[in-house]
């Protein structure tokens, strides 16, 4: 069986290109509309679930690896800022603060409907930042595809004082460690399948 990352996200993909396994991509179409009550975890663990589902039909011989992250501010989800003023804004509320980042993960043979998934939490303690730091980031960096407004594997490491977490891939959207852990669940070898 094939392994089929069910993500457009060329972050995912590059971090997944790491374990030298081959693979494809292919992007889901869902709702991504949190339900009523549901807890940042809760949702981004569904969200990969039905990421990687929404692809069986059409990859029916495939290990489907779906993966949905959320950033948490003050119990209040924060997406993706999509414009300046508003990654400059997000990065205003998180100045000094922590911020905790859930992914969900989920490993789904498309053949059997088995699967194994996991939410994988990582916080960020920012800096106090004054207002040009954060402007001046943004307009270098211009993370507005990013949730939390900053890209950890660029210029967004000099926003933090500290990090907390089992791995740091979680930040960009595809924790590694947890989908070997994942992948040794279901049977694959990761090291085996390297290339």
């Amino acid at each position: 069986m094939k392994l089929l990352l069910a993500s457009g996200s060329p972050y995912r993909r590059e971090l997944l290109a790491r374990l030298r396994i081959p693979f494809d991509c292919a992007s889901p179409d869902i709702d991504e509309t949190p339900s009523a009550d549901e807890s940042p975890q809760d949702y981004v663990t569904r969200l990969a679930y039905e990421k990687a589902r929404a692809l069986t039909a059409q990859y029916p011989q495939h290990w489907i690896i779906g993966s949905d992250q959320t950033c948490v501010l003050n119990n209040q989800i924060c997406g993706k800022p999509g414009n300046h003023d508003n990654a400059v804004a997000q990065l205003q509320r998180a100045n000094g603060q922590r911020v905790s980042f859930y992914t969900g993960l989920c490993l789904l043979n498309s053949a059997s409907g088995e699967y194994y998934s996991l939410t994988e939490p990582f916080h960020v303690h920012f800096r106090n930042l004054g207002h040009a730091e954060i402007e001046h980031y943004v307009a270098l960096e211009q993370p507005y595809d990013c949730a939390g407004s900053f890209k950890v594997e660029g210029l967004g490491i000099n926003l933090f004082e500290k990090l907390e977490g089992r791995d740091g891939n979680s930040l960009i959207g595809l924790p590694l460690i947890g989908l070997i852990d994942l992948m040794r669940k279901a049977g694959l070898n990761p090291l085996e399948l390297a290339q």
